[in-house]
């Protein structure tokens, strides 16, 4: 179950994608087209008319410190991680919890992941 969203909250949902590039050897969401996924759910977002106040806000983040489970990106208030592999993921993210707020549970981040 999704919790509900603040009513005064200035978006219905914030997702930030982690873009931190670390040292060669490293694991880090960079080395795995975290910048695709991004600019993929910052276009899909706009383009379903979610972007803006009362909405959806797409966002950079340096490192969220869930590395190993890279890439990563987050929906909050809700607070939900999300592991994804490809351009469908992030469709399915967009569609299911960013406009349906229905979360992809296939997609959610082990808890025990971090750095």
């Amino acid at each position: 179950m999704t919790p509900a969203i603040p009513p005064d909250s200035y978006y219905e949902r914030h997702i930030f994608f982690c873009l931190n590039q670390r040292k060669p050897g490293e694991d880090c969401c960079a080395d795995h087209r975290a910048q695709e996924g991004f600019d993929r759910c910052k276009s899909a977002v706009k383009k379903a008319g979610l972007s803006g106040p009362g909405k959806v806000r797409v966002n950079k983040a340096g490192c969220l410190d869930r590395c190993a489970g890279g890439p990563i990106a987050v929906v909050y208030p809700e607070a939900v991680w999300y592991t994804y592999v490809d351009g469908s993921d992030i469709d399915e993210i967009v569609e299911s919890h960013l406009k349906n707020g229905k979360v992809v549970e296939r997609l959610l981040t082990p808890p025990g992941v971090g750095r």
